[in-house]
């Protein structure tokens, strides 16, 4: 029987909603369901807190909550690996709220909500970076202004104890401000090691971590040196732990170390943008996929994604591609739990700008979609009901 033309119409619309093949596998493979995509901002201008979208993987639609938390530039988030608590810091203040703390809140899983539980000083001034241990017992957070990293346990109810480790960082190298501002922070695959970007030494710490106590130890040697004027500034680590990968801000490049028992050792360094490009860049947010596949670093200048290919012996990188962010200093991105998307923040835009991600070659597409948020600079994505 001959199909009436407008219910082929029907159906054929209905059939270009369907998400790619790859992208429903993706979603099936991570557990499937829906995530909270929240975002921190800058808050000196339009903005006045955390932000959140719900999104929906399988279609890759974002919908948007609006302002969950109000709370003073939360310039970083981390969550806990229970998702059930959420960390912000507080880079300054104003005149009436307090700044230089970390924020701690509980997550409604239904609505995104979140719930204010506590707030500690941080021990040092402009906290820029936090991770969380893989068991959720301890905060690890660094502070720009006072080159510090300070640690605290996380307690059952999800608020933060009064310090439990501090360690601050001394000297001074090359850059136009001089002395410590540790910049990042992230915890080995094996939760023995912690490492810390120390942009304002051109220095990367190890320290042993003990996240039962919520304490650090320098290790030995402490810190591995980089040429003055490199300015590391975020980490990510290969998920078999032999690879660290630092974005350095000010050269502007990516310097890959091998890692052995925590001691690092140096063994590629290589450009962020393309070598044609002379304009002014630096760069911000570094990744890697879950696979180890694939690193991606963002750059504010050239104001795009970099790409790099990861040889899975030698832990050293290609360059895939440089992709635009369709917007101003794109200062932070994330990949979603699936790998089918990158969502990139766009602090001079306010835009938050999704790419499809092709899980064989990490190439990013565009989606056509965009996002609207005040001053974006930091994604983070949360398990939802």
């Amino acid at each position: 029987m001959k199909r009436p033309s407008n219910l082929i119409a029907v159906l054929a619309a209905i059939a270009s909603l369907l998400p790619a093949p790859a992208a429903r596998a993706a979603a099936k493979a991570s557990g499937g369901g829906e995530y909270f995509i929240y975002i921190g901002t800058y808050t000196d201008k339009a903005s006045k807190g955390i932000y959140a979208f719900r999104f929906d993987p399988s279609t890759g639609k974002a919908t948007p909550l609006g302002l969950m938390a109000e709370t003073p530039n939360p310039a970083f988030l981390a969550v806990s690996p229970n998702h059930r608590f959420l960390y912000a810091v507080n880079w300054k203040g104003n005149d009436t709220v307090k700044g230089d703390t970390v924020s701690a809140y509980a997550i409604d899983p239904k609505t995104g909500k979140l719930t204010f539980l506590n707030k500690v000083e941080s021990r040092g001034a402009m906290p820029t970076n936090l991770t969380i241990d893989h068991t959720g017992k301890t905060l690890l957070v660094v502070c720009y202004g006072g080159g510090n990293v300070t640690g605290y346990q996380i307690l059952p109810d999800g608020r933060l104890s009064d310090p439990t480790a501090f360690d601050q960082h001394t000297g001074k190298s090359v850059h136009r401000e001089p002395g410590p501002h540790a910049h990042g922070v992230i915890v080995s695959p094996d939760n023995r090691y912690a490492f810390v970007a120390e942009l304002g030494l051109d220095q990367v710490y190890t320290y042993r971590l003990n996240a039962a106590k919520g304490t650090l130890a320098r290790a030995d040697p402490p810190f591995v040196p980089v040429p003055p004027g490199t300015g590391p500034r975020h980490l990510a680590i290969h998920p078999n732990g032999k690879f660290l990968y630092v974005n350095d801000e000010t050269r502007p490049a990516v310097t890959v170390f091998r890692v052995n028992d925590g001691k690092l050792q140096q063994i590629q360094e290589l450009p962020s943008v393309p070598p044609d490009y002379k304009g002014r860049n630096a760069t911000a947010e570094i990744q890697i996929d879950r696979a180890g596949k694939f690193v991606y670093v963002s750059n504010r200048g050239h104001d795009s994604i970099a790409v790099f290919a990861v040889d899975q012996a030698k832990g050293t990188l290609t360059p895939v591609e440089y992709v635009s962010t369709k917007g101003k200093t794109p200062r932070n991105f994330s990949l979603d739990p699936t790998g089918s998307y990158l969502f990139a923040a766009n602090q001079n835009s306010d835009t938050i700008y999704p790419f499809r991600v092709d899980p064989t070659t990490g190439r990013l597409t565009e989606t056509g979609e965009v996002l609207q948020a005040p001053t974006p600079v930091c994604v983070l994505f949360v398990k939802a009901q």
